[in-house]
């Protein structure tokens, strides 16, 4: 009998799996890396990131690398797709994977910022219209403070001409890094976002918040003159975001949404 769906004597179309690393070669389950595994699932479960985006941590056991998947969407990244790279973003073991052509903004903040122990590189829509205009994104609502008072932007056009957009050599890479300087978040005009953090839930929180800070000013602007949040204000927001209740009930609500262990 013919499998349901499919005409007698029609052929199914093979579907192109990526080959997949073997679970020997996978690095550790460390409490870390399963949180970048879960990091993945919670920003494409958040809109985040979709086909493209990703996010990495410092190698917990050697600061001069840091962890990142092979080119897969986040929300298929498991621990066998985890690779280690050095700070010029070179892979420390391929085996034949291939990598984030984007890696080198990674590679960068991680060489110019040792308090950075996670990037969050995304695409999402909210933040666009800020990297093409000249309207600061600035935070304007109080879950939001994290973002840090000012968001610069960086165009890649400045110092290296017509490109296809794309950060792909690590002179990118450090020239991106020396204008994000020592700030939280940073957009590419025409392209993304850039949010690093001294740990993974908060580099994945503030991204998320980065998000919904858009959305909101977005609507403010319709209505009048959005009032932003002041320096004190952003101070003192930010550390309640980030004392150790605040920031493990909501990392534990976005497992929760994304079906991932909290570890």
């Amino acid at each position: 009998m013919a499998a349901a769906g499919l005409a007698v004597g029609a052929a199914a179309i093979p579907r192109r799996v990526p080959a997949q690393p073997a679970a020997s070669d996978a690095l550790p389950p460390l409490p870390e890396l399963k949180r970048l595994v879960a990091a993945n699932r919670i920003l494409a479960n958040e809109g985040v990131v979709d086909a493209f985006g990703h996010v990495s941590v410092r190698d917990p056991r050697n600061a001069e690398r840091f962890v990142l998947s092979r080119s897969r969407s986040p929300a298929l990244v498991e621990l066998a797709d985890l690779m280690e790279f050095a700070l010029d973003g070179t892979a420390v073991d391929a085996r034949g994977r291939t990598p984030y052509g984007e890696r080198m903004i990674h590679a960068a903040i991680y060489a110019a910022r040792p308090d950075v122990m996670s990037v969050v590189h995304h695409h999402a829509e909210s933040v666009l219209p800020f990297t093409i205009t000249d309207e600061p994104l600035r935070p304007v609502v109080h879950t939001a403070s994290v973002i840090g008072a000012r968001v610069p932007v960086w165009d890649v056009r400045t110092k290296f001409g017509a490109t296809d957009m794309l950060v792909r050599s690590i002179e990118q890479g450090r020239d991106l890094a020396a204008t994000l300087a020592d700030n939280t978040c940073l957009l590419i005009r025409g392209h993304g976002a850039v949010v690093v953090g001294e740990s993974i839930p908060r580099a994945v929180l503030t991204a998320i918040y980065l998000t919904v800070n858009a959305n909101v000013l977005l609507a403010a602007q319709r209505l009048g003159s959005p009032e932003g949040l002041s320096a004190e204000e952003i101070e003192r927001s930010s550390q309640a975001q980030f004392s150790a209740l605040a920031l493990d009930r909501s990392w534990e609500y976005y497992c929760q949404r994304a079906g991932v262990d909290p570890g």
